[in-house]
């Protein structure tokens, strides 16, 4: 099985947790400090809320496929990367409470994507330091060779 992963970051978690459980006639999957997700059966969905700062509006943290098996994960990297996208893997990594197999890839407006896989559950938000899951930003270069800051999100 596989869904669109839709992760938004939002400045009151409590009350978007009462309006998407409202929308969709669903509890939240996992609720954990600062983060809920959302396991949508019609429309399926993964919806992730990460909560942000207070005086922000609610925003798109990142995108994502989620996919039943690691060999899932190993072969869309494998097409990714055979249609010319630059891919970054990340195999074990504790990301939004779960352990997770992922293929990062960007699009062309720097929204991220991923396809990922849940292996276990985890303890954890985000991963170990110098992660860049859930942190923010990473910097790449544009076609010109500038530094490009990308946001980078997770789950």
């Amino acid at each position: 099985m596989s869904r669109v992963q839709l992760a938004l970051r939002v400045p009151d978690l409590a009350a978007s947790v009462a309006f998407y459980t409202k929308l969709f006639g669903t509890e939240p999957a996992k609720l954990r400090d600062g983060y809920a997700n959302f396991a949508i059966t019609e429309p399926p969905l993964k919806l992730v809320l990460i909560e942000g700062a207070d005086n922000e509006d609610t925003r798109l943290d990142h995108l994502g496929v989620e996919v039943g098996t690691t060999d899932e994960v190993r072969a869309a990297t494998a097409r990714l990367g055979e249609e010319g996208l630059a891919t970054k893997e990340e195999n074990d990594t504790t990301c939004c409470y779960a352990v997770q197999d992922k293929v990062w890839v960007h699009g062309p407006g720097r929204e991220p994507w991923e396809v990922y896989v849940v292996k276990a559950d985890a303890d954890t938000l985000t991963k170990e330091q110098g992660s860049t899951c859930c942190a923010g930003t990473t910097t790449s270069a544009d076609d010109a060779g500038e530094p490009v800051a990308t946001p980078v999100g997770c789950c």
